[in-house]
């Protein structure tokens, strides 16, 4: 008697620790449920993948979806769907909301918001302050919380901490990795002088690698010191790779797809204000020692720093123009474009967005096409040809830096618990996120 499934996803090549080989792939109940030959088996549905390549679903541990608060740039809705037209199947949302994300209630009204509503799965960070240092322990275990996020240096927003001693504090406080925007806040304050006026290009001046470094070197000492784990977000600098490189037992880093792929001064006159992040797009030198980082393994995961404004927000004259632009949906067919022309490999491609995200932040049954795991999958033809435009991107912003660049390699379906959410550019399945499970908080884990 041969074997049923709801769904048998067939003839494609499945990318997993394992390498990369032709298998079907039968999913039961929203959980994979075998991998191999599944010709004798039978299926409520068949989705034919033969010539695609079959990823563990993408996760995008940093996006800023602006709900609640600014909603008139993006909301979880906008936000999670210009995710899945991209491939990516989970996000991690960050706390600069209005209000923040500090409180078990903002926690709970956030992750009560998205459910079923966002179009992918999902967690929440919740902002580390002086204020909610002794709440953190809780917080930090709350269903839907991917973490606590600090902001050392300032960014969209009001969350600050600035501060040794109040680092310090936070770190004592808690017992999960937690991540950190790395950048001296003196500093930046000090060198406010030397930023032009309708200027753009001078924001990676203002905002230099000294800053980053300073924070980054902070955060690593009084880590050691309380024996914390910490994570690096958007490592912009060759002097952190070097300083990371030395450290990865209590730090992992991040590298975004923007710097990557953009490189000053040309992104800034070509783009202007459309180019400005925090911490900023640098140099050919800073680029190629990121790349670097990949290659040597420093950097452990990629996430898009999605953080959108509109162009009207982003039309005013340098500095008064607010950082960020949106990166969830493109995260993907940049990353394939550059696996394409040999930059890395498919199967470190897995690892940096699947595998990492889940083994430093122990998601539950995420990262891995593996029996009994979410059948969350990211669907790529890799030698797909197409246009990254402003008229694709689902976010409400409405923009993207890299409309009119041609990529090759393309998400072709995002498949979320066996469900396909976007099928060839449509989104064919209503809303159905849920939060993200995490290894240290299962106990008060949400059903």
């Amino acid at each position: 008697m041969s074997e049923t499934y709801d769904v048998i996803f067939k003839g494609g090549t499945i990318v997993n620790q394992d390498g990369e080989i032709a298998r079907d792939l039968g999913v039961s109940e929203g959980r994979i449920a075998a991998i191999g030959d599944l010709s004798h088996a039978s299926s409520g549905e068949t989705v034919d993948c033969r010539g695609l390549h079959i990823l563990p679903g993408v996760i995008d541990t940093q996006v800023h979806f602006r709900e609640p608060g600014n909603t008139h740039k993006e909301d979880l809705e906008s936000g999670s769907r210009s995710a899945v037209m991209g491939g990516v199947t989970a996000v991690f949302e960050m706390p600069n909301t209005d209000p923040l994300t500090i409180t078990a209630e903002a926690m709970a009204d956030k992750v009560k918001r998205g459910r079923h509503r966002m179009h992918c799965d999902f967690a929440f960070f919740v902002g580390g302050t002086r204020d909610n240092v002794q709440d953190l322990p809780e917080l930090e275990r709350l269903p839907g919380c991917a973490g606590v996020k600090v902001f050392m240096g300032s960014s969209t927003g009001s969350l600050l901490l600035e501060d040794e001693k109040g680092l310090r504090e936070v770190l004592k406080a808690i017992r999960r990795r937690a991540s950190f925007h790395a950048e001296d806040e003196a500093r930046l304050n000090e060198r406010k002088p030397i930023r032009i006026e309708g200027d753009p290009r001078s924001h990676p001046i203002w905002r230099d690698e000294t800053a980053a470094l300073m924070a980054t070197e902070r955060l690593v000492r009084v880590a050691r010191e309380t024996g914390k784990r910490v994570h690096v977000l958007h490592i912009s600098s060759a002097q952190e790779i070097d300083f990371l490189r030395d450290h990865k037992d209590v730090a992992s880093a991040e590298a975004t797809p923007h710097h990557l792929t953009l490189e000053a001064p040309e992104c800034y006159e070509r783009l202007g204000t459309l180019a400005q992040m925090n911490p900023p797009v640098r140099d050919a030198r800073h680029k190629a020692a990121i790349w670097r980082g990949i290659e040597q393994g420093i950097i452990d995961i990629l996430g898009s720093d999605h953080a959108p404004h509109t162009r009207e927000e982003k039309a005013k004259s340098y500095p008064a123009s607010p950082s960020g632009m949106t990166g969830v949906q493109t995260l993907v067919p940049l990353m394939l474009d550059h696996v394409s022309k040999g930059k890395l490999s498919l199967l470190r491609f897995v690892d940096l967005t699947s595998a990492g995200p889940a083994r430093l932040f122990g998601i539950a049954c995420k990262g891995r096409i593996a029996a009994g795991y979410d059948a969350d999958l990211t669907i790529v033809d890799l030698k797909r040809r197409e246009t990254i435009t402003d008229q694709w991107v689902a976010s409400k912003a409405g923009w993207t830096p890299y409309h009119g660049l041609s990529v090759t390699g393309w998400p072709v379906g995002t498949v979320l618990r066996g469900r396909k959410v976007m099928w060839e550019n449509a989104l064919v399945t209503p809303a159905q996120g849920e939060s993200v499970k995490f290894l240290e908080t299962l106990s008060g884990a949400a059903s």
